[in-house]
């Protein structure tokens, strides 16, 4: 190679000469295939034998910049190679591990390790990263070729973003969307569907939650905002006879709100499911202490409690009968 750090190469010019460049923008989604090879042909990498294409989110500190930087020369459809200076591809094996451990179909070379493990550290767990080809890009650094074809190109507000690709306010936002989402599906009666939306909106409440200081307004107020998902979410575990679930879940909706009615039914009944009748029976009190409507409701569920334990204590009786006949 000459002293640049990058050269290009069109092998085809895409779908249509009206379509330009993909504008730089943070936050554009890339959908795009990739061959990567040594100077010499030797192919590393095609992601057109992986499970699906490769995506990138523009502007996200992608740990390979050099193809931040070629793709965003590119047209939709367009086919280039890029020869890149062994300056630029000094982090090509650690970011090829990942995707060889996240996409090659079968593949589940040490999965546990993934995430915000360091490269070094990753290195020194596995004795290497896990593929001789890539330890010896470790050793001996290479410049590479990288035939890269853009598939797609999309702009912040035409795709749904996943909880990493979302900012702060970004998150917060989304959580009506979810809410409306997950209750859609429940209409429907979609309660695995719907559990997985009132989760993702919960999941991203404890991460803005983790940015507060414990106590002040903000953290009181967005524990607040928890208290309807969690509910949506337990009355889903309910259905699904998830007791142990939903006892967890109205038991964190308490700890928030200690008087909440629909959390202590629920609670009620999923205690009856893991048949813990006194617990359910100190929760259905509380319910028609703090809501009379339901009084004669919870007097049901607590006389038929009373009836489920005489039944099993006649049981019991029966077998130990049985032991020491």
């Amino acid at each position: 190679m000459s002293g640049k750090l990058c050269e290009k190469k069109i092998i085809y010019g895409g779908h249509s000469s009206e379509v330009g460049p993909v504008e730089w923008r943070v936050g554009t989604r890339i959908t795009f295939h990739f061959v990567t090879k040594t100077l010499d042909g030797k192919v590393l990498d095609d992601s057109r034998k992986w499970s699906k294409p490769m995506e990138l989110i523009l502007g996200k500190r992608f740990r390979l910049e050099i193809w931040e930087t070629a793709l965003s020369t590119m047209r939709i459809g367009e086919i280039a190679t890029f020869k890149v200076d062994k300056r630029a591809t000094y982090n090509y094996p650690v970011v090829a591990k990942t995707l060889r451990d996240t996409f090659i179909p079968g593949n589940n070379k040490k999965k546990e390790h993934r995430g915000h493990t360091c490269s070094m550290m990753a290195m020194s767990l596995e004795g290497g990263l896990g593929y001789d080809d890539l330890n010896q890009l470790i050793k001996s650094p290479a410049s590479l070729e990288f035939i890269m074809e853009l598939i797609n190109a999309e702009s912040p507000d035409e795709y749904e973003k996943e909880t990493w690709q979302m900012d702060p306010e970004e998150k917060k936002n989304s959580l009506g969307k979810l809410k409306e989402q997950g209750n859609a599906l429940f209409r429907v009666k979609k309660h695995k569907e719907a559990m997985a939306k009132y989760a993702e909106a919960i999941g991203r409440l404890e991460q803005l939650i983790l940015r507060e200081k414990p106590q002040d307004e903000p953290w009181h107020e967005l524990r607040e905002l928890k208290v309807p998902f969690l509910l949506n979410y337990a009355q889903c575990k309910l259905i699904a006879k998830e007791y142990y679930a939903v006892i967890e879940h109205c038991s964190e909706v308490l700890d928030i709100d200690p008087d909440n009615v629909k959390a202590l039914f629920r609670r009620g009944k999923a205690n009856i499911g893991a048949w813990s009748p006194v617990e359910a029976k100190s929760d259905f009190t509380r319910v028609s202490v703090l809501e009379p409507s339901l009084a004669n409701t919870c007097l049901k569920e607590i006389k038929d409690i009373e009836s489920l334990e005489k039944e099993k204590d006649f049981e019991d009786k029966e077998k130990l009968k049985n032991i020491f006949a």
